[in-house]
């Protein structure tokens, strides 16, 4: 059988695919480990600054396996959750290429990347309270935060798959492209994303991530943990350095 997640590198870029679209990459135990293993290898490699998923065959998932689900399978990882992704995102940028539907569980993965970018035809949705269900998988824990709470709640109570124009312009969807054009369009954000210092990215996205939980009079403190590391780096000397004498930097991650 072949591997049910591709991963490669591109450019500092860590490219996984969902590679099940017989299935309309629908997620089992198989794939939910082989997402967190390439999450954990984008996280622990020091050359990838940023990743991009995105599924075979023009979809990008339809949500949970529901045979495997049937035949006793739970399609989660511990510390990452649903997906190997949904409880526990990578502390790099991770950008989804969406072609086609990312519904159910396959929204919610999308969810918990830091951006989207979409071509026309995908579309989005949390259908599960149409199954009696409820979208569990982090999708009305985010979704909030990601579109105006007065949308996300019908959305969310509807159960309404949402065409791509629509997420554009309510600012879900980062980039629109034409169909076939997401993952190129991914790569090319994830490319400029990749070109700045590893460091100050990974922890400028960790500040963006938590920030919102923190309270304003712990902020700073809880910011500066994170951000003086990386002043202190010899990466920022190099920025500085690159700045001063008009050359592209040579980061080292360190």
């Amino acid at each position: 059988m072949s591997a049910p997640v591709r991963v490669e590198q591109r450019d500092g870029v860590q490219v996984i695919t969902i590679d099940r679209p017989e299935v309309r990459n629908a997620v089992d135990t198989a794939t939910a480990r082989a997402i967190a293993a390439a999450l954990d290898e984008l996280d622990a490699t020091d050359h990838l600054v940023a990743g991009v998923l995105t599924g075979a065959g023009g979809v990008f998932c339809a949500g949970m396996d529901l045979k495997a689900f049937l035949a006793g399978e739970r399609p989660s990882v511990p510390g990452r959750g649903f997906a190997g992704i949904v409880e526990g995102p990578p502390e790099k940028p991770l950008i989804a290429a969406v072609e086609g539907a990312a519904v159910a569980g396959g929204f919610e993965i999308a969810l918990a990347c830091d951006l989207i970018v979409a071509s026309s035809d995908a579309r989005f949705g949390l259908p599960e309270v149409r199954r009696g269900l409820v979208a569990a998988g982090g999708g009305l824990l985010r979704l909030p935060k990601r579109v105006p709470r007065q949308l996300a709640t019908e959305w969310a109570l509807t159960g309404a798959l949402v065409p791509a124009s629509t997420a554009h312009e309510v600012h879900l969807v980062n980039r629109l492209t034409e169909p076939g054009g997401a993952l190129d369009a991914a790569l090319e954000l994830a490319t400029a994303i990749a070109a700045n210092g590893p460091l100050a990215v990974r922890a400028t996205k960790q500040i963006l991530a938590r920030g919102e939980d923190w309270d304003s009079a712990e902020a700073f403190d809880r910011q500066r943990e994170l951000s003086e590391p990386v002043r202190a780096s010899e990466d920022a000397r190099e920025g500085a350095a690159a700045f001063r004498e008009k050359r592209a930097p040579r980061w080292q991650g360190r």
